[in-house]
């Protein structure tokens, strides 16, 4: 089997475009390590610059503790507590604890069902406005009423009274108005 001159070039070139092929390739696999490298070291460089930061902030604030202690004592009045001062339990606790003065607020108490002499649920008292006091009646939800309608009957007034808008520029709208 004889080779002609040509057909010796192609397995040549082929020869050489396969070489350049395998050194781009480890070349880019050598970039490749590198750059995971250097985002390595300054994913490192970041960490320890944060910690070098806590590090001054610590040792600035352990500095500070003699300037610390003199506030404490001058200007706050701070000091350790005594073991005079510890509590042995909840019935000591609560002899701490003053009277009512007169004229003092109400303790906050939690909420709770009101109920009558017999001990019966007292039925539910109609709402009123927070504003006037007046009752509120609410639009029972049937299918002939408009909503909107029924919305502005049962909330018109309560909602006129506590807008922002002055009482002169407010006022109820109905479906069945036109507006001009």
């Amino acid at each position: 089997m004889i080779v002609t001159g040509s057909r010796m070039r192609q397995i040549g070139w082929l020869a050489s475009l396969g070489l350049c092929l395998g050194i781009f390739m480890v070349l880019s696999f050598n970039v490749h390590a590198v750059k995971s490298e250097v985002l390595l070291a300054e994913r490192k460089i970041v960490s320890l610059e944060r910690e070098t930061l806590m590090l001054e902030t610590e040792f600035e604030s352990r500095a500070s503790q003699r300037q610390l202690a003199n506030w404490n004592a001058v200007e706050f009045g701070y000091e350790a507590p005594r073991a005079d001062q510890y509590i042995d339990g909840q019935r000591q606790l609560a002899s701490l604890g003053l009277p009512q003065a007169p004229g003092a607020p109400s303790p906050i108490r939690v909420a709770r069902a009101e109920t009558g002499e017999d001990g019966a649920p007292v039925p539910a008292r109609d709402m009123v406005s927070p504003l006037t006091g007046a009752p509120i009646t609410l639009a029972s939800a049937s299918a002939d009423t408009d909503p909107r309608s029924a919305f502005t009957d049962a909330f018109g007034d309560f909602l006129v009274e506590a807008s922002p808008i002055r009482a002169a520029q407010a006022r109820t709208s109905r479906p069945d108005e036109a507006v001009e």
